[in-house]
């Protein structure tokens, strides 16, 4: 029988203000926590920040293997589609492993995603474990339309094309109101809420969550044209290199 692949969510960064098996357990169910420790082999994002991560487990729970005889191997998006094969072979060969991400779930907004997908195709059980998703955080607290949300990644880097894909996205949101999230490189967050509060209507509803779940969480839902003039006063969120998902509704 093949084995199972867990999708073990990550925590979406340090917090400082607290001791990391109270930062672990106010974010990772502890079934989880345990499940994880019992693992030997993971497939993620980036192998440090994952090593990080099970060093946390292991203070909390204790792995099952020193740390250093744990096998994981990398998935990103520089990882080409041939190679995805060997990543399940243990798990055909009757292994479970774990697939984690950098930060949060796995295969949400990650590459994970098509490695799951051949799982399926293997016939492989997938297994989705509880635990902290920006995105879906920053719909709950943002005050936006809950019920019909789409995730739009990262937009072009050029102006003009990013204000013309905001503005077919803000019709879109008018049209169906539909809440538009999206996510932008963190040293570059300025920016990109310039370019949402210039392109969108000025009564459209623009939320900013920042390092969510995380003791400098911040959140804050107001019209484009209250953005634009705190931003035009030199009032910018504290966001600068921080995590943070960015959403709108048109009204």
């Amino acid at each position: 029988m093949p084995g199972t692949l867990y999708l073990i969510p990550n925590t979406l960064g340090q917090n400082e203000t607290a001791s990391p098996a109270a930062a672990l357990a106010a974010v990772i169910p502890q079934e989880v926590q345990a499940l994880t420790a019992r693992l030997d082999y993971f497939i993620a994002e980036n192998a440090k920040t994952t090593r990080a991560f099970l060093k946390l487990i292991d203070a909390a729970q204790s792995l099952a293997k020193p740390l250093q005889e744990i096998q994981i191997a990398e998935l990103n998006v520089n990882t080409a589609s041939a190679a995805l094969p060997a990543l399940l072979a243990p798990l055909l060969a009757g292994q479970d492993a774990g697939l984690i991400s950098e930060a949060g779930v796995p295969a949400v907004a990650d590459p994970g995603a098509n490695l799951v997908r051949l799982a399926h195709a293997q016939g492989i059980q997938v297994r989705p474990l509880v635990g902290p998703s920006s995105l879906l955080l920053a719909v709950m607290s943002s005050g936006l339309n809950g019920q019909s949300f789409a995730f739009n990644g990262y937009l072009p880097t050029d102006a003009e094309q990013r204000s013309k894909r905001i503005k077919a996205l803000e019709l879109r949101s008018r049209q169906e109101q539909q809440t538009q999230l999206f996510i932008e490189t963190p040293y570059r967050n300025s920016a990109f809420l310039e370019a949402l509060a210039s392109a969108c209507q000025p009564g459209t509803l623009i939320c900013v969550a920042t390092d969510l779940t995380l003791a400098t969480e911040t959140i804050r839902t107001q019209t484009a044209a209250k953005w634009k003039a705190a931003l035009a006063a030199g009032k910018h969120p504290d966001f600068h290199k921080k995590p943070t998902v960015f959403l709108f509704l048109a009204q």
